[in-house]
């Protein structure tokens, strides 16, 4: 049997690359004439040039704010509920509707594995005839219907369980036999620990695939004591599948339906390779074509191709939150604003605004990188361009170039609040 969901996964990359961009310049045209939002945006853009990363990075990066106010926005004023992104109306087209918190509301279309989770399904082990488990939620948020729909792609059987219901959820396991679970890696835990507890064995659960949550080593080794091997996935309302764990557990591989970018926290600038950014989705989803939406989540792209013969770009998995946005002494700063700063120094190649001391006591220094470590003027300049931006006094410190830690971090707050 293939160890592999499909033929696209082991693509040369240069042809996947290719093909991606290929389909790009169509998926832009396409926003621009069936989703108002996008026309409004894009309105512009020529279509037909959008067909490089290059290209692509000069486009607007659309974020979760934006999101949510434009569909408030447009319903407030008895329009489109989901703010002109979706190029779907209710009816035969539009199976679902979900929320996620905001509220921000999102169209389920009536395509095969609609989200494109079958793909991260097979990697986690899953195959044709197999009965799986399913305990995200089927209410509000499209979870459990995501994992569902692809687990019937996939040619599986599900069974809703859902979330609570622990001794429940343990008995219909022991009952029907499922080959395994998708779901949160803290309720497999839960279920596990409980059926420890009702001394209830559950011998057919060997395999499952989580996501919606941070999944530690501890816990992935927690699990693989208890003869359960799970992988993660990683996944969000708006755009579906990202990126999969596979046999190998070296970061995640990007799904085939997405083009990802990382960019520094704040603008839409792509980062070099294998620095820490935000991740930014552009999805080839017909039915809700978001392009270059901002995620608001941290990762890298890992050098090298799976070993598992994936050919597929890496990243690192989730490093945290791309929104740092900090207030000092009354005033908020985002990263946005260190980006701009940055970007008046050609000799300035990376900065971070470190915020110090007690409440009602703040302080801030600008640390940047860069090759003239004794320019005095530099730093009187950097320092009167973090007053102009900011509109706050602060330090700047010079440092060597690559000595800022590549975590993704703009602004660091290092405040005490005890």
């Amino acid at each position: 049997m293939s160890q592999h969901f499909d033929a696209l996964e082991t693509r040369a990359p240069e042809v996947r690359e290719a093909a991606l961009m290929a389909a790009l310049p169509a998926q832009v045209a396409h926003a621009k004439a069936h989703a108002p939002a996008f026309a409004e945006l894009l309105k512009d853009v020529d279509a037909a040039s959008v067909q490089s990363r290059a290209a692509l990075a000069r486009l607007p990066v659309i974020r979760k704010t934006e999101l949510l106010e434009r569909q408030k926005a447009s319903r407030a004023a008895g329009g489109n509920a989901f703010g002109g992104f979706s190029t779907l109306g209710f009816g035969q087209g539009m199976t679902r509707v979900f929320a996620s918190p905001g509220t921000i509301y999102e169209p389920e279309g009536t395509r095969t594995d609609y989200w494109r989770m079958a793909r991260t399904m097979f990697a986690a082990g899953f195959r044709p005839g197999e009965l799986i488990h399913n305990c995200f939620s089927y209410h509000f948020t499209p979870a459990g219907s995501m994992m569902e729909t692809g687990a019937h792609a996939l040619g599986c059987t599900v069974f809703p369980g859902g979330i609570g219901q622990t001794e429940q959820q343990v008995t219909a396991m022991a009952e029907l036999q499922p080959a395994g679970y998708i779901g949160t890696p803290s309720f497999l835990k839960i279920i596990l620990e409980k059926a420890a507890e009702m001394g209830v064995p559950l011998p057919s659960v060997r395999k499952a695939l989580v996501s919606g949550e941070a999944f530690p080593p501890s816990l992935r080794d927690w699990m693989t004591a208890h003869g359960v091997h799970a992988y993660q996935c990683y996944a969000t309302a708006d755009v579906g599948l990202i990126a999969y764990e596979t046999a190998s557990r070296e970061g995640l591989v990007l799904d085939e339906g997405v083009i990802v970018e990382i960019v520094r926290p704040g603008t839409g600038d792509p980062v070099p390779e294998g620095e820490v950014g935000e991740l930014v989705i552009t999805t080839l989803n017909p039915d809700y074509p978001l392009i270059r939406f901002g995620t608001g989540d941290l990762s890298a792209i890992l050098p090298g191709t799976c070993p598992t013969g994936r050919t597929g770009q890496r990243i690192k998995g989730w490093m945290g939150r791309a929104d740092q946005t900090t207030k000092i002494r009354g005033m908020f700063v985002h990263p946005g604003q260190v980006a701009e700063i940055v970007k008046r120094f050609p000799e300035v190649s990376k900065a971070r605004l470190v915020v110090t001391g007690e409440m009602a006591n703040d302080q801030m220094a600008l640390h940047v990188e860069t090759a003239r470590l004794s320019d005095d003027a530099l730093k009187a300049r950097v320092a009167e361009a973090v007053r102009d931006v900011t509109k706050l006094r602060g330090d700047v410190l010079l440092v060597a170039q690559g000595s800022l830690a590549n975590d993704g971090k703009v602004i660091e707050d290092a405040r005490s609040y005890q």
